[in-house]
This record gives C-alpha cells, sequence and structure tokens, in this order.
C-alpha cells in the first residue's frame, strides 16, 4: 500500500520572538525542519509534502528540490493545513503519515513502529501517543469506559478532569487518506471557529461505524518534547547534541568531556581520535583516524582532517583540507587552504584569504616548515620541504619554491650557498649591501710586511750625586791599591 507524508510547518512561532521562522531555527547546525525530512525518508517517502504559511519565501531555499511544497494561504489550524495538501496528492489511495516540523526529538524508530502498528492492525487511523507525568501543553486522548478512542482534546478546551489525563497525543499519526480527508472536510464544512484542528478529526471518525483506533507509544518521553520556545530549543538542542556524542563514542572516539564539547549533525570522526574539551566541530567536517583536535579548536564546515594530524588549542579552521601527519598546535587560522602531508605550522601562522571580494586559495606542500606568526597573503603557494622564517610575510603570487628558506617583511629568499655562475637570480633575492672601508686608525699606518726596526742603546743620563759617589768609590779604590803597594815594598 502506498504511503504519503505531509509535514506540517506553517506555524508562525510567535513565542519564539524572532523574525526567523521557528522551524528554521538551527539545532545542531541544521534547521529544525530538516528531522522532519529525516523521518520522511525513512519512511521510505522520496517526495515529501511540506505545508508552508507565510514564511514560504524564506523556507523554500532551504527545502530539497524533491519536495512538494503547498502553501496555507491563512493559519487556520493543523486541519485546514491538511485539507490544504489533499490537493497536492492527487489521489486518496493509501495512507498518509502526517508529522509536525516542530517535533525534532522523534526517532525514526519510533516512526516505523507507528506506520508497523498502523498496517498490522489494519486500522483507520493510529495515534503515536505517550504517558507524562506533567502532561501540561499536550492535547489529552479521551477514552470511554470500554478504553475505546472517542477523541482528543486539546488543553485550551479541555475540562478540569480531562486535564488530569495523563495519555497525551505527542501529534504525528498515520491513517487511511480517504476516510481522513473525508472527516476534515464534514467537519470543516459545519465548523464556526476560527482554527480547525487536525485532532477534531478523531472524534469525528470516531462516530463513523466501521472505524477502528490503533495507539503507538512513544518509549522515550522526552521524544514527544514539541519546540515552541527558546527554551524548548535549549531542552531540544542538548538533547541532540547528547545523542551526537554519544554516537561518536560508541564508534571509538575518545571524547574527554563531552559537556564541553560541540558536535553538529553530519561530522565524521575515525576511532582512535581524541577530542579534548571546548572544541567545536560544525557539520560538513571528516576527522581521520587517531587525530587529536583540542582543546579549543574550532573546526568548520568544510575542513578535512586525514589521519594522526594534530590540530591543537585555539585553532580555527575553515574549507581546509589537512593531509596526513599534519602539526598546527597553536593558534593558527587557515581558510580555503591545502595542506599536504608532515606539515609543521608554527604558532600564529595566518592565511588572508579574503581579498575584499573573493575567498582565495593557499597551498603549503609536503614537509614544508612555516615559522611562527607567517602571514600567507592568498593566493601564494609554499613548496614541498620549503621554510619560512618567524614573523615572515608572504605577498600574494609570490610563491615559495621547493626546499626555499624566505625570511622577512616581505619576505625574500636566505642565500644558503653560493650561486652558480651565470646563474639567474630570484626576482626576491636581496643585493648584496656594501659594506663601507674601517675609519683610518689614528697614528702611522702599519704595513703588514714592514720588519721592525733595531733598537739603538739608550745612554744613560747620570745626575750629579750619581756622579759625586763615582768620584768618591774611585777615590777609595785607588787609596787602597796605594796602600796595598806600600806593604809590599817594605816586605822586601
Amino acid at each position: 500500500m502506498s504511503l504519503h507524508v505531509i509535514i506540517l510547518a506553517a506555524g508562525g512561532g510567535t513565542r519564539m520572538k524572532s523574525q526567523t521562522p521557528k522551524i528554521l531555527h538551527p539545532l545542531c547546525g541544521r534547521p529544525m525542519i530538516a528531522y522532519a525530512l529525516d523521518l520522511a525518508a525513512a519512511s521510505g517517502v522520496k517526495q515529501p509534502i511540506v505545508i508552508v504559511g507565510e514564511a514560504a519565501d524564506q523556507i523554500k531555499p532551504h527545502l530539497p528540490k524533491e519536495v512538494k511544497v503547498v502553501i496555507q494561504s491563512k493559519p487556520v489550524g493543523t486541519g485546514d493545513a491538511v485539507l490544504t495538501a489533499r490537493r497536492a496528492l492527487g489521489g486518496l489511495s493509501g495512507d498518509v503519515l502526517i508529522l509536525y516540523a516542530d517535533t525534532p526529538l522523534l526517532r525514526r524508530t519510533t516512526i516505523q513502529q507507528l506506520i508497523e502498528a498502523h498496517r498490522k492492525a489494519g486500522a483507520t487511523c493510529t495515534l503515536l501517543m505517550s504517558h507524562l507525568a506533567d502532561p501540561s501543553g499536550y492535547g489529552r486522548i479521551v477514552r470511554d469506559p470500554t478504553g475505546a478512542i472517542v477523541g482528543v482534546v486539546e488543553e485550551p478546551e479541555a475540562t478540569a478532569q480531562q486535564r488530569t489525563i495523563r495519555e497525551v497525543n505527542v501529534g504525528p499519526l498515520c491513517a487511511k487518506a480517504q476516510p481522513l480527508f473525508e472527516a476534515l472536510a464534514s467537519g470543516r464544512a459545519s465548523h464556526t471557529g476560527k482554527e480547525w484542528y487536525l485532532t477534531q478529526a478523531v472524534g469525528i471518525l470516531a462516530k463513523q461505524e466501521g472505524t477502528k483506533f490503533q495507539t503507538a507509544r512513544v518509549e522515550n518521553a522526552i521524544e514527544a518534547l514539541g519546540v515552541n520556545s527558546r527554551v524548548d530549543l535549549a531542552k531540544a538542542t542538548g538533547i541532540i547534541q547528547q545523542r551526537i556524542v554519544d554516537s561518536h563514542l560508541h564508534n571509538g572516539v575518545t571524547i574527554i568531556d563531552p559537556r564541553s564539547t560541540f558536535i553538529d549533525h553530519g561530522v565524521s570522526i575515525g576511532t582512535d581520535s581524541v577530542i579534548y574539551p571546548g572544541t567545536v566541530i560544525e557539520s560538513g567536517v571528516s576527522i581521520g583516524k587517531r587525530c587529536v583536535i583540542g582543546p579549543f579548536a574550532r573546526l568548520r564546515s568544510g575542513v578535512v582532517v586525514e589521519d594522526e594530524s594534530r590540530i591543537g588549542n585555539f585553532v580555527e579552521l575553515v574549507r581546509t583540507r589537512i593531509g596526513n601527519r599534519v602539526r598546527i598546535n597553536h593558534v593558527t587560522y587557515l581558510g580555503d587552504t591545502t595542506v599536504e602531508d608532515e606539515v609543521n605550522i608554527g604558532a600564529g601562522t595566518i592565511t588572508a584569504n579574503f581579498d575584499g571580494t573573493n575567498k582565495l586559495p593557499t597551498t603549503i606542500g609536503r614537509g614544508a616548515f612555516i615559522g611562527c606568526d607567517t602571514v600567507l597573503i592568498a593566493p601564494v603557494k609554499v613548496g614541498q620541504g620549503a621554510v619560512t622564517g618567524a614573523g615572515s610575510v608572504i605577498p600574494k603570487g609570490h610563491d615559495v619554491p621547493a626546499r626555499g628558506v624566505v625570511v622577512g617583511v616581505p619576505a625574500r629568499p636566505l642565500e644558503t650557498a653560493p650561486k652558480k655562475a651565470g646563474g639567474p637570480a630570484h626576482p626576491l633575492a636581496p643585493k648584496a649591501p656594501e659594506r663601507p672601508a674601517p675609519p683610518p686608525k689614528k697614528g702611522r699606518a702599519k704595513s703588514a710586511k714592514r720588519k721592525p726596526a733595531k733598537r739603538k742603546p739608550i745612554k744613560k743620563t747620570l745626575t750629579k750625586r750619581t756622579k759625586a759617589k763615582k768620584v768618591a768609590a774611585k777615590a777609595v779604590r785607588k787609596s787602597s791599591r796605594s796602600k796595598r803597594t806600600s806593604r809590599t815594598r817594605k816586605r822586601r
């Protein structure tokens, strides 16, 4: 039997207090209505019908091309919305599954159970229900003394006794298309109120002979949460976020602190990767095996990180591909960049990828070493094995050759070996500065081959006292000689 899906998305969402339609508010990286579209796809329906209201122009761009959009010109209730969808179905054969765009917590298995319960029982209408300790805000399922369903009453119309009922209508239902539409049409013709609710058709069907009702229970009551305010939105975000984290944990990913880690829907993470606290990973990110991400890293849409790479603290990546065994450890921004294998990115590296009009690419070759505080002004390429010095600024279009070394602002090649004679000069090669001659030293300049001059003996100048001493000493010596001579003569 064929199955049609109608998604009700025409509500104004006035309690959200926002110019954005309620069903477009993001939940973990995707609009709220996307979760209802997932349920439709899980039921096997490729062309669901989405009923929208005054915000149709805002909603349509967010819907897949295969979706049939029907506009409810006046917001006069969910029953009127379903009647509006009848013309889009063409015929009235088969079953119809009705979903709500503002109940994003329903699981696919829950909706599959609803469809199976309906078809297995051969029911006219099957309601999705739950038992809540606090049923405030929900329509109550009313039964007669035999337990048969006689209707669903919304809380504003419920009596004091009916409000004590804890069996609530979650919203989605599966029904045979022809009886449902006939009940809605007959009731709408005689209804004089401002709004015509879908649940009012349940009471009409209950009065018809041969109607068979069935219910499917939501095992986890939290799935019944409808998002009508920003408080509800925050609760739903937390629940979906926990589901996402749990799925990665079950797939072999280590998340150090799930409470401070934010991972959107549609993220792929390989086994044995580790996610540190404070990390934000947005939709459309793919991370390989044995990677380390964070703490306090932000990976935005369009990022691919291959195996065994390290994205450290305060690193932001967007529309960037990171190769294998890359190290980006600290305080870096890379946008529209391709980083090949085994590259080291120093702290403070920035790719200036936006020229005021366009986003431009940067390529960093295999094994390159990017020094701290390097600024790469796109478009630019750094060759394999190249090195940029700390604080370098690489101007746009001035590619760094393979195994080249550049330094400075703007970066210029660093000559590490003498150039071959006749070789072309690099356009950024610095000219050798002329060394000024050293200042002349004071005094006579020394010749490199000059022999030392022979020193002349220095004549000592005697003072008067020295002369007198010498004369006296000479006289004493002379007197001594004369005495020795006289004594010798006497002996003879």
